[in-house]
């Protein structure tokens, strides 16, 4: 195989990796949707939430589609901010359930 071969299934490979980190990032907003109905979350953070989606399915991007790191970094602050937020209104509530077996604190 040549160089440019190699190139071409490392990018593959790189698109391919930033978009199940995504998909998983999008699948952790999604459950924690019950944080966006909680009363006392600011209102700021909750737009955070479906401005996040609404960037990673625009076609309006500061990167080009096929890298996702916008994308996800976008996604990474809106959930950060999200359980930080449910974090100062109720201890417990915006950390992971015991025994999910996910073990990060966000």
């Amino acid at each position: 195989m040549d160089g440019g071969g190699v190139f071409w299934w490392l990018a593959g490979a790189a698109v391919v990796v930033s978009l199940v980190v995504a998909a998983v990032l999008v699948v952790k907003l999604v459950q924690a949707r019950k944080l966006l109905t909680a009363s006392g979350i600011p209102m700021s953070n909750k737009v955070l939430f479906w401005g996040s989606i609404a960037y990673l399915i625009s076609p309006v991007d500061l990167l080009p589609d096929p890298v996702l790191l916008d994308d996800i970094g976008l996604l990474l602050i809106a959930l950060r901010s999200l359980h930080k937020a449910a974090a100062e209104l109720r201890p417990g509530l915006g950390r992971p359930a015991a025994g999910d077996g996910n073990g990060d604190a966000l």
